[in-house]
């Protein structure tokens, strides 16, 4: 069975010249489907620039990203977009929620913008703020939120069109332990659902709730405990 998630000599840099830097050096790198992966490593290590890269939101400079078998570095701008939208779903530290809409509105927008209805997409949004247990905030504005109640509608909103693949970026980064500890629950709950799920991480009591734990320092991955 191929991996859902390859990267073959990915390699990521910035700049131009004598001040060209690069942030990931020529990664190989697979994940299995239903993985629960921790990717963890210093400030500037490359974890975060390797989830752009696997999320679509960034191209590398050489090498290749595959998803599902589809190389998204030479994918058209649009087939990347939709592909972001339909087959992966992202959970980001600070939240990213529209501050105008309601709780059950953010949740819905991916789903939106992927032509479900109104009514398919109310209905999933509000399935999975009552699993995140937010049932009783629905036309709650974020500013009306906790932290922690934010981030189980950010994962909720992640999840809206069922996602193949889940991306959080320190997605305990913003929040109080206990409140960490809640979203790490749900993370771990969707793992033994069968979710495909790569975590960025500096905390290594974070990590330890992943099955898998990738360590990169200065781009390169230096440590794997399951490599596929």
């Amino acid at each position: 069975m191929q991996p859902l998630v390859r990267l073959e000599r990915a390699r990521k840099e910035y700049g131009e010249g004598e001040a060209r830097l690069a942030v990931l050096r020529d990664v190989d790198l697979s994940f299995r489907e239903g993985e629960f992966a921790a990717i963890i490593g210093a400030s500037g290590s490359g974890k975060s620039t390797l989830l752009n890269l696997v999320g679509g939101l960034d191209r590398p400079t050489q090498g290749s990203v595959f998803l599902e078998g589809r190389d998204l570095a030479g994918l058209p701008d649009d087939e990347l977009a939709e592909v972001r939208n339909r087959r992966i779903g992202f959970v980001f530290q600070s939240f990213q929620l529209i501050p105008h809409l309601s709780i059950l509105e953010n949740v819905e927008v991916p789903a939106y913008y992927a032509g479900a209805t109104r009514k398919a997409r109310r209905e999933a949004a509000r399935a999975l703020l009552e699993r995140v247990g937010l049932g009783a905030r629905l036309d709650h504005l974020p500013s009306m939120l906790s932290g922690g109640e934010c981030q189980r509608a950010a994962l909720a909103r992640a999840l809206v069109n069922e996602p193949a693949l889940l991306l959080a970026d320190e997605p305990t980064g913003n929040l109080d332990s206990s409140s960490g500890a809640s979203i790490l629950g749900l993370f771990r709950d969707l793992h033994a659902s069968g979710r495909t799920i790569l975590l960025v991480t500096h905390n290594p009591e974070v990590a330890q709730a992943a099955d898998r734990r990738v360590e990169f320092r200065d781009g390169r991955v230096v440590s794997d405990d399951g490599s596929v």
